[in-house]
C-alpha cells in the first residue's frame, strides 16, 4: 500500500480471536494482491488462543459444555462465502486434534469419539496450538506483522482517523485503523451490583467471605477460605455451579469410584470443605445433556419444525406486531410469551409424541394441528394469554395422542389385538396400531427388548404378562397415559407438595430420584428419548427462529425482559446442560453428603449478624444452613457501566459507545446492559453516530442481539464465522475472479 500498512488492534486473544486469525491466514496467504498489515493482539491473561476461561493450566475437573465432535477452529466447506480454506491438515476439528494428539502421546485422555465430552483444558490446549499455527501462517505472508501483547486495554482514544489503544501498563499507545473487541465473558463490580451490595458490606464487617465471581476457580476458591472446617454456600446450580462443586472436591484430591452395581461413589480426600450448600431460585441443577444421536448426520437429523419457522415469525409481526421506532426504523414488536412460546409448545408436543408413537403419528398430528395453527397466525391477539393459546394449538395433538395412547394401552393390557381385523381399525387418520405399539415399546424398553415382546403378540394374555413384567432400563412407565406432554412437569420436575416437604431428607430423596431418571433419559439420546428429543430440538435446533424473533428490538420491552429473566434460564436448563458424566459426579457428591441441596427451591439468602455467617433458608423444606464463604456461581449478564474491566466504563464516559435500550410502547424502556450496535456490530456513539472502525463481538452485543456467544462448530454455517467475515471484509475486500484488478486493503472504508 502506498500509504503504509493497515493497523489492526484485536482486544482479547481467546477462542474468537483464534477464529479471526484463521480467516485472516487463509485470506491473506493466497491473496494475489500484496498485503501490508500490522496486527497487534492484546490479552490480559497472556493465554493467547484459549484465553483465561479455557486455559490449558486450569483444573482438570471442569468439562467443556459441548461434545468433542461439535467443536472446530476454522471455517470449512459449510460456511457460505467463507473465501479460501486452509488445507484440512492445518484446520483440524477438536476431534481430529485429539486423535492426532493421542497418536503422538498414547495418553488416553485424548482417545475420544465424536460423542465424548472433553475436559475444558483439552479444548484450551488445542486452541493454543491452533492460534500459534495461524500466527505462523500470517507471519510468513510478506507484508504482514503480528505482535502479541500481554496487557489490559483500558481505553480507546480517537486520534484523527485512528484509535489509540491505551493499556494499564502505560506503554506508548498503538494507533489502529480498526479495533476489534473480543473481551469475552466478564463480571460486574460487586459494589455496583445490586445483588451484592449488602452481601459485600456484611462480609467487610464480619468473618464471612464473599466471592462475587467464581472464575478463575484457582484464584477465587482459596483453600484457606474454602477448605476443611468451612461450609461454602454456592449460589447457582448451573454449569458454573457444577464447576465449583467439582473444583472443591475432585480438584482437591477426591476421587470417584464405581461399585459393583455400576453406581458412582465419591471418596473424599480430607481437603474439601466440610459442606457445600448448593442452592438457586429454582433449586434445580441444569438437566443432563442427552447423548447426541444427531452427530452421525447433523444436516439430516437436526430438527426443522413445521410450525416454529421464520415465516411464522414474519406473519405474526404482520398480524399482531406492535409498531415501534427503534434505531431509525419501524419494528413490529411481538410478545414472546403470547406469540412465540405457544409455537414452541406445539413443536415440543409434536416431537415428544412423534418419538413415543412413531413418524406416522407425527404426520397425522401435523395435519390435525394445521387449522388451529393458521388461525393462531391470523389472529393471535384473540387469545387471553399464552395458556389459552397453547391449549388451543395443542388440543388436536393431545386429542390424537390420547386416542392412540388408549389403543396402545389396550393392546399392552391384552384387551385388544395388536392387528385389528380388516375393516375394524380407526378411521380418524391415526397411524396403524401395530406401528404405534412398536414405537412405544421401543421407547420404553429399547429395540431389542421390544422385538422380543412383540414376538409374543399373537397371544394377548402372554403378551400382556410379558409387558407387565419387563423393566425399562430408563425407568419409563409402561402406561402411555404417563407420557403425556406437560410444560409444567418439564420445567418443574421436583414440584413442592402442598404444605411443603415433611423434612429436608424427604426433599433430598425426591431430588435424587429425579436426578437418576434424568441421567437415564440423557443416556437414551436426543432422538430416542421423547422428552430429551423435544427439548433438544425445540430449544436448540430451532434457536435461530427465536433469535430472529428477539434481535434488534423484535420483542416488546416488557416481553424482552421476561424472555431474558424467565425463558432464557429455561432454555439453558433444558438444552445447555452438563454431560451425563458430570451429573453422575454431582449425584455422587449429593449422596456422599458433601454437597447439600436440602434448602430446595425458593431458597432465601441472608446474613446472620450474630454468627457473622451467611444464612440460607429453605421455605419448602425447612432447612437452614450457615456458611463461612459464599460464591456467586452465576454467569453475570454483561453491563457496560458495572463491568470489572475499565475499558467499558471508560468508553461510555468518552461517548464512543452507549447502552442499548428497547423503548417501551406505553410501558417503561428495557435496558439489558449491552451496547447499542449496528447489525455489523459497530457501536452507536452517545450522539447517535456510528463508530464504523470499532467492532464488538460476543457478550457486549448481548441485549440488542441474543445468543452471540458460542464455540465454532464444524459442518455448520456458523454465525461466529459469518460475523468475523463481516468485520474482515470491511478492510480486506473479496478478490475478484482471475483477470480482474484486485483491490488494495482498505484503510478507512466508508
Amino acid at each position: 500500500m502506498n500509504a503504509g500498512p493497515l493497523h489492526l488492534a484485536i482486544v482479547g486473544g481467546g477462542p474468537t480471536c483464534t477464529y479471526v486469525l484463521e480467516r485472516l491466514a487463509a485470506l491473506l496467504r493466497g491473496r494475489r494482491a500484496a498485503a501490508s498489515l500490522d496486527i497487534v493482539i492484546y490479552d490480559l491473561s497472556g493465554e493467547f488462543g484459549p484465553g483465561q476461561v479455557h486455559s490449558p493450566d486450569q483444573t482438570r475437573s471442569s468439562y467443556l459444555n459441548r461434545i468433542v465432535g461439535q467443536v472446530a477452529f476454522a471455517a470449512d466447506e459449510s460456511v457460505v462465502d467463507a473465501g479460501p480454506l486452509l488445507p484440512s491438515a492445518e484446520r483440524p476439528t477438536l476431534l481430529e486434534w485429539c486423535r492426532r494428539k493421542f497418536a503422538e502421546t498414547g495418553d488416553p485422555l485424548y482417545d475420544m469419539v465424536a460423542e465424548d465430552w472433553p475436559k475444558r483444558f483439552v479444548h484450551g490446549e488445542a486452541l493454543r496450538d491452533q492460534f500459534a499455527g495461524y500466527v505462523a501462517i500470517l507471519r510468513a505472508v510478506a507484508g504482514v506483522r503480528v505482535t502479541l501483547r500481554q496487557a489490559e486495554v483500558v481505553d480507546l482514544e480517537e486520534r484523527g482517523d485512528r484509535y489509540a489503544v491505551l493499556t494499564a501498563d502505560g506503554e506508548e499507545p498503538y494507533e489502529a485503523d480498526h479495533v476489534l473487541m473480543l473481551t469475552g465473558h466478564s463480571s460486574n463490580r460487586p459494589e455496583l451490583n445490586p445483588h451484592h451490595v449488602e452481601l459485600a458490606r456484611f462480609a467487610a464487617e464480619h468473618p464471612a467471605h464473599l466471592i462475587p465471581s467464581a472464575y478463575p476457580l484457582e484464584r477465587s476458591l482459596d483453600p484457606a477460605l474454602t477448605g476443611p472446617g468451612t461450609t461454602v454456600a454456592c449460589l447457582g446450580m448451573g454449569l458454573t455451579g457444577i464447576d465449583v462443586l467439582l473444583y472443591l472436591t475432585e480438584s482437591r484430591g477426591g476421587t470417584f469410584e464405581r461399585d459393583d452395581d455400576g453406581e458412582l461413589r465419591y471418596v473424599p480426600c480430607g481437603a474439601e470443605p466440610d459442606s457445600i450448600v448448593a442452592f438457586s431460585r429454582s433449586g434445580l441443577f441444569t438437566f443432563a445433556r442427552p447423548y447426541n444421536e444427531k452427530e452421525r448426520d447433523i444436516a439430516a437429523l437436526e430438527y426443522k419444525g413445521p410450525f416454529l419457522t421464520l415465516a411464522a415469525v414474519a406473519e405474526l409481526r404482520r398480524t399482531v406486531g406492535v409498531p415501534n421506532e427503534i434505531g431509525g426504523r419501524t419494528v413490529r414488536q411481538l410478545d414472546f410469551e403470547r406469540h412465540v412460546f405457544p409455537l414452541i409448545l406445539l413443536e415440543m408436543a409434536l416431537l415428544q409424541y412423534g418419538v413415543l408413537f412413531g413418524a406416522e403419528f407425527r404426520e397425522a398430528a401435523v395435519r390435525a394441528a394445521r387449522p388451529p395453527y393458521e388461525k393462531f397466525l391470523a389472529d393471535a391477539a384473540a387469545f387471553t394469554d399464552h395458556h389459552e393459546a397453547g391449549e388451543f394449538l395443542l388440543a388436536p395433538v393431545e386429542e390424537l395422542a390420547g386416542a392412540v395412547g388408549d389403543r396402545v394401552d389396550a393392546v399392552l393390557r391384552g384387551s385388544a389385538p395388536l392387528t385389528p381385523p380388516p375393516g375394524t381399525g380407526p378411521a380418524d387418520g391415526t397411524p396403524p396400531l401395530d406401528r404405534a405399539v412398536r414405537a412405544f415399546l421401543t421407547v420404553v424398553h429399547g429395540a431389542e427388548q421390544a422385538e422380543a415382546l412383540l414376538a409374543r403378540a399373537d397371544d394377548p394374555r402372554a403378551f400382556a404378562a410379558a409387558v407387565a413384567s419387563a423393566e425399562s432400563p430408563w425407568r419409563h412407565s409402561a402406561a402411555p397415559a404417563d407420557h403425556r406432554f406437560s410444560w409444567e412437569r418439564t420445567i418443574d420436575p421436583v414440584p413442592v407438595p402442598e404444605g411443603g416437604y415433611a423434612d429436608p431428607e424427604e426433599y433430598v430423596r425426591t431430588f435424587l430420584d429425579f436426578l437418576d431418571r434424568d441421567i437415564r433419559r440423557a443416556t437414551q439420546g436426543n432422538l430416542s428419548n421423547p422428552t430429551k428429543a423435544a427439548a433438544d430440538a425445540a430449544w436448540r435446533d430451532m434457536r435461530g427462529v427465536v433469535i430472529e424473533a428477539v434481535d434488534f428490538g423484535g420483542l416488546l420491552a416488557s416481553s424482552h425482559r421476561t424472555f431474558l429473566t424467565v425463558y432464557t434460564p429455561h432454555h439453558n436448563r433444558l438444552c445447555q446442560g452438563a454431560s451425563v458424566e458430570a451429573m453422575e459426579k454431582v449425584t455422587a457428591l449429593v449422596k456422599s453428603g458433601r454437597v447439600d441441596i436440602s434448602v430446595g427451591p425458593g431458597a432465601r439468602l441472608g446474613c446472620d449478624e450474630e454468627r457473622g455467617l451467611f444464612r440460607v433458608d429453605g421455605p419448602a423444606t425447612g432447612a437452614v444452613r450457615f456458611a463461612h464463604a459464599l460464591v456467586d456461581a452465576r454467569v453475570h449478564g454483561f453491563d457496560a457501566e458495572r463491568d470489572v474491566m475499565d475499558i467499558y466504563p471508560n468508553l461510555l464516559r468518552r461517548g464512543l459507545v452507549r447502552k442499548w435500550a428497547n423503548p417501551g410502547v406505553g410501558e417503561p424502556d428495557f435496558v439489558p446492559g449491552g451496547l447499542d450496535l449496528t447489525p455489523e456490530f459497530h457501536p452507536v456513539r452517545k450522539d447517535g453516530s456510528v463508530a464504523s472502525r470499532i467492532t464488538f463481538l460476543g457478550p457486549p452485543s448481548e441485549g440488542v442481539m441474543y445468543h452471540q456467544i458460542g464455540a465454532l462448530r464444524p459442518n455448520k454455517d456458523h454465525h461466529v464465522i459469518r460475523d468475523i467475515l463481516c468485520w474482515i471484509h470491511a478492510f480486506v475486500p473479496q478478490e475478484p475472479s482471475a483477470g480482474e484488478q484486485a483491490p488494495d486493503l482498505e484503510r478507512n472504508p466508508s
